[in-house]
Parts: structure tokens; sequence; C-alpha cells
């Protein structure tokens, strides 16, 4: 069971701090392209990527901020909104931290985080905003019983 899944069971609370990473690739940026029908060719052609001041290709700014969707996958988080502010590019082959916490959770359940998401070198790339309903008691105790058969349609651990 991953972490995230584990303290979502447990109820989450104001001040929740949640972190993954990952390295994006070459071929991410070519399948989210895919799926999105972004083809941009900043993403895809060193000499537009140039011409746009960019010593390179560059991912696809939402494949980037989409990292929060594994938090909110394994919380159970129902967005209502999400804002996210670019502040950087991010290249092929750059490892990003996603830093998201929760900044308010109401007598409803509904709630606010704010995400950061930094680079190897510590610069921040890409700021987000977000809202949505957390998961209650009911929905905590499903997703106790699906850890308790395995959690099969979860592939974090």
């Amino acid at each position: 069971m991953s972490e995230i899944r584990k303290k979502a069971i447990e109820g989450l609370k104001v001040g929740d701090i949640f972190n993954i990473l990952r390295t994006f690739t070459e071929e991410q940026t070519v399948h989210f392209g895919d799926i999105t029908r972004d083809f941009n060719p900043v993403h895809y052609d060193e000499r537009f990527a140039r011409a746009k001041k960019f010593p390179g290709r560059i991912c696809h700014g939402l494949l980037v901020a989409s990292m929060i969707c594994e938090i909110g996958g394994q919380v159970g988080w129902l967005a209502s909104g999400m804002n996210f502010h670019f502040r950087r590019p991010v290249y092929f082959g750059e490892t990003i931290t996603c830093c998201l916490t929760i900044t308010d959770i109401d007598e409803k359940g509904r709630a606010k985080a704010k995400a950061t998401y930094q680079n190897q070198d510590g610069i921040v790339v890409l700021e987000a905003f977000l809202t949505g309903i957390i998961p209650g008691f009911p929905e905590r105790q499903v997703l106790r019983a699906m850890v308790a058969e395995g959690d099969p349609t979860n592939k974090v651990r």
C-alpha cells in the first residue's frame, strides 16, 4: 500500500504533506501528445524550441502538472478546481518533485491544497492551487476494504 493511501485511510487533515518524484522522458511526452493531440512543435522539433529561446525541446506543461493526479488518485480526492502557474519549462531527463500541502478542510470535506514542483536543482518550475472533496468516513472504509483485498486496481505501491 502506498504511504499516501495509508494516510487517506487514516483521515486527512490540514497541514498534511505529500511528496512524489518523477523523471520525465521524451517517450512520455510523445504518448501525452498522442493522448491530448497537443503536437506543438516546441515538444517535438529542436529548431522550433530554439526559435522560442529554449535550449531544447520541452515537456508538455500539463504532463508535468499531472503529477498531482497520482497524489489525488491515492487519496481519493475528487477535484473541483485546479489552477496552474507555469514558472519554468521542464526538459527531458529532468527529475521533478511535487510537494502537495493540504491548506484547508471544511466541515463538509471540501478541501484546498497547494502544490509546488521543483526540479533536481531546487528551482520551482510550477505551482498549483487545488480544490476538491476528500474522502469521508464511508469512502475511507471502502479504501480500507480495497487495501485488505490487495488493492488490485492500484498500480502505485
